[in-house]
């Protein structure tokens, strides 16, 4: 797995879209990768509607910009990002590497085999690059969901076998199946560090490849909201905001206390460095030690455009120290749980 090592700003003249390896599986990624959960999306779906004219704008431009790697899941909108995305790649499939998931309640020893397969007709290929357990398992054996998965690999239907909100004792009991695990995607931003605790050592120490989604905490972190009264209500349900904000369902305390001084802080290191706040949240992500990619979605080209930048950008150890400084307070406030979405006591990772 190839690290991120820290250097002074650079402005990306010429930039080449920089490529990294997924554990010890041989596949390359680019740092950058789509998030494809708009995809297929309609007017009453989460992201809002997004037409397939506009997926494959961003597809090819995204190919032609050195961006290899693309994200979806069965889950994302049900089934259609997979559609959608395959649509998409249809004349392009090798030139890209495909992520898809499968939901931890379908990982019964066959359903395993019945899910991947059903993502491969709708993604349009006879075989997903990484296909990754989109939660920890509750609901099935751990040694039997992997057994399975390592049957697809031999068949080739799955190149590689991925995880997805793993903490380290999951990624543990999981690599004691036998199986090589590529890498594991994980929530990680200036304001989303839980992984720092356990899962990212873990996986570094197992050479995993991290993939670091919501580096922009849904757009908080671009630098377009200067207080979070102008953020939309539906981007404020996380465990970083009070849980009595409407549609949150943790219930907890939230974190704003300690985030509103950080955004301030975090916009005048963008300013000093004259650089727009979103590229430098993508690129302290980026800069991370164990992160092989840096996930987000992009509505349009210019917002590609703008997410190839900001993963071009290279901070130096002083600013990323900053930052840790800044965010510090939200980090040790929000504690050790991966989900930011749910109550302790309701945590899908544990």
């Amino acid at each position: 797995m190839v690290g991120a090592p820290a250097g002074p700003v650079d402005k990306r003249k010429g930039h080449k879209m920089e490529m990294r390896c997924c554990g010890q599986s041989g596949i390359g990624i680019s740092l950058y990768g789509i998030g494809a959960w708009s995809f297929g999306g309609g007017e009453d779906d989460y992201w809002g509607a997004q037409e397939q004219s506009e997926v494959e704008r961003i597809v090819h431009a995204a190919l032609d910009l050195g961006v290899n790697y693309f994200d979806t899941a069965e889950l994302y909108n049900d089934g259609r990002s997979e559609e959608s995305l395959g649509k998409a790649l249809r004349a392009r499939r090798d030139e890209a590497v495909i992520g898809t998931k499968i939901l931890p309640q379908n990982c019964s020893r066959e359903g395993v085999r019945e899910h991947c397969e059903a993502s491969l007709r709708r993604l349009g290929t006879d075989c997903v690059d990484i296909y990754m357990v989109h939660w920890p398992l509750h609901d099935h054996p751990t040694p039997a969901a992997f057994e399975a998965l390592m049957q697809l690999q031999e068949e080739g239907k799955i190149r590689a076998i991925g995880v997805s909100n793993f903490d380290g004792a999951r990624l543990r009991e999981a690599l004691d199946t036998g199986a090589e695990i590529a890498v594991n995607q994980l929530h990680y931003s200036l304001f989303s560090r839980a992984i720092e605790y356990d899962a990212l050592p873990a996986c570094v120490e197992a050479n995993v490849g991290v993939v670091g989604y919501m580096p922009l905490l849904q757009g908080i972190l671009t630098g377009k909201y200067r207080t979070l009264e102008e953020v939309p209500w539906y981007r404020l349900r996380t465990r970083h905001f009070s849980g009595d904000r409407k549609g949150a369902r943790h219930g907890g305390p939230g974190a704003e206390e300690e985030i509103v001084p950080a955004l301030e802080g975090i916009h005048a290191v963008a300013e000093e460095l004259g650089e727009p706040m979103s590229d430098v949240a993508l690129a302290w992500v980026a800069g991370q030690p164990g992160v092989a990619c840096v996930l987000a979605g992009a509505r349009d080209v210019a917002q590609l455009e703008a997410n190839v930048r900001g993963c071009g950008l290279k901070l130096s150890a002083e600013v990323i120290g900053r930052l840790n400084a800044l965010t510090d307070p939200v980090k040790h406030r929000l504690g050790t749980d991966l989900d930011y979405w749910e109550s302790p006591g309701n945590s899908r990772v544990r």
